[in-house]
Parts: structure tokens; C-alpha cells; sequence
């Protein structure tokens, strides 16, 4: 099942996507993320009205997540790229969501940087509270996954000497298109990712290649902070990323930026001047 937000008359509503429409829900989105973090429930595909998809404005599938919890350096040739060595625990960091946007929104460049860059990831989507889970329970408060778009100020990141203010300026998360529940997605550790920057292919990889994988990341995370339904927890990116480039490739204003995750979509964004 593919779960979005759509605007129809000025309002953000909720939907399934079956085929080329979406199926108006009229279930609220905590209701669905606890219950598909459960055994597959096809009266979720109830609904009311419907629309045809190209006819929808797609908002992101998670509007307003309580917490937005990245990977560093979480695929080996990345690590390398950058120049750092390969973690032996995970690095984590934070995006603030006013970061959030969706598909087809402009990621627009904070007039602070030169230097903005992309990063394709594989986001993971909390159902189920939870702390001190066991990784063998992890799946069990996984609702689905989506498509994020870490976008990052290199600039910033190196003024500052850490990844928060260039990691959070507002459109820096474009997230989406929708959220796809994890009953379709069997092996999330299988699928390739992959991201074009005007149509020409910058970053190919699989998820397959990540060093930490999805039960150690949520049960690692778990041992000190409750897990919440909304929460998105982004894998990482793989290598090809503009700033290591010779030259560096940097976003400009009129770029348009493409990640596509098999068995998910495509989640495409413009860029704009500030």
C-alpha cells in the first residue's frame, strides 16, 4: 500500500495510491501508522472519494515527524570519498522538520551557502512506539518507507564543524512520494538507489551496501530514546555526492534533482534562488 498526502480544495487530506489515482482515507495518519506497523490490514484501502493521481498536488507523506534521525557515513565508498574512515558505530544526527517538503517542491538555497549539495537516501518510518527493542521485534515498529533527499550546506557544515545548521535549513528534507508500508517491501536491504541531477546520473547504489542495517539502527537508537510513530530515520547516502566531485557539483537555481528507490518511486524537486 502507497500512503500520501494529497491537497484537494485548499486541503491536505490522506489517501491511498491504487494505480493511477489516489483513494481518498478517512482514517487519520496515526491511526494508519500503528496499524500497518501490524500484520497487513486491507480495510485501510477503504475509502471515499477518488482522484486521479496526476490531477493531485502530492504534499510529503509525513508532514510533521517528531524527530527526523540521519545515518552519517553509512555506505563504505561514501565514508571513503569524504576522507573518513569507516565507522565502527553508527553516526548519528538530526534534521530540524521544519526541513520537510514534498515532491515537486522547489529545495530552495538559503542565501548563507555556496555550496548546497545532495544526497540520495532510503528513509525508514516509525509505527509503533518504542524503547529497548530487541532487533528481532525491530520490524515489528516499522510502519513503511519512503524516499529522502538529505539535502546538505557544505559550508555550513565545515564553518560550523558540525552537520546541524547546514543540515536543517527550511526544503532541506524532500520527502516522498508517498510512503510505502512495509508489507511490500519484504527485504529493505535489497534495492537499488540511485539519483540524477538534471538527468545525468550522479549516485548509484544498493541498499544492500549499508554497514548498519535497519533492526541495529532502531534497536541501537531505542536503548536511549523512545522511538515514536511519525519518527523517519534516513539510512544514509551512498558515494557520487556533488562535493566530492572533481570538480565539486553543487545545486544552482533551475537544477532539477531525481532519487529513485526501487520498489518505492521517484521523488523529484526543483531547485530555487533564495
Amino acid at each position: 500500500m502507497k500512503l500520501v498526502n494529497f491537497e484537494l480544495q485548499g486541503k491536505t487530506c490522506l489517501g491511498t495510491v491504487k494505480g493511477d489515482a489516489i483513494v481518498e482515507t478517512p482514517l487519520a495518519l496515526d491511526e494508519i501508522l500503528s496499524r500497518v506497523s501490524e500484520p497487513f490490514h486491507a480495510d485501510l484501502e477503504t475509502g471515499r472519494r477518488v482522484i486521479p493521481l496526476d490531477r493531485a498536488r502530492l504534499r510529503a507523506p509525513i508532514l510533521h515527524p517528531g524527530k527526523i534521525i540521519c545515518v552519517g557515513r553509512n555506505y563504505a565508498e561514501h565514508a571513503r570519498e569524504r576522507g573518513a574512515e569507516i565507522p565502527t558505530q553508527p553516526i548519528f544526527f538530526l534534521k530540524s522538520n521544519n526541513t520537510i517538503c514534498g515532491p515537486g517542491d522547489s529545495i530552495v538555497i538559503p542565501p548563507t551557502s555556496q555550496q548546497v549539495d545532495y544526497e540520495a537516501e532510503f528513509a525508514v518510518v516509525i509505527g509503533k512506539s518504542g524503547k529497548q527493542i530487541p532487533e528481532d521485534k525491530a520490524y515489528e515498529h516499522v510502519a513503511g518507507y519512503t524516499i529522502m533527499n538529505d539535502v546538505s550546506a557544505r559550508d555550513m557544515q565545515s564553518a560550523d564543524k558540525q552537520w546541524f545548521r547546514g543540515k536543517s535549513c527550511d526544503t532541506f528534507a524532500p520527502i516522498g512520494p508517498w510512503m510505502v508500508t512495509k508489507d511490500e517491501i519484504p527485504d529493505p536491504h535489497s534495492l537499488r538507489i540511485s539519483l540524477t541531477l538534471n538527468g545525468q546520473t550522479m549516485q548509484d547504489s544498493n541498499t544492500a551496501n549499508l554497514i548498519f542495517r535497519i533492526p541495529f539502527l532502531i534497536s541501537y537508537l531505542s536503548r536511549s530514546m523512545t522511538l515514536d510513530p511519525g519518527d523517519i530515520i534516513s539510512t544514509g547516502t551512498p558515494e557520487g555526492v556533488g562535493a566530492s566531485r572533481t570538480p565539486p557539483v553543487f545545486l544552482k537555481p533551475g537544477d532539477s534533482v531525481s532519487i529513485t528507490v526501487e520498489k518505492i518511486g521517484t521523488l523529484t524537486n526543483s531547485v530555487a534562488a533564495p
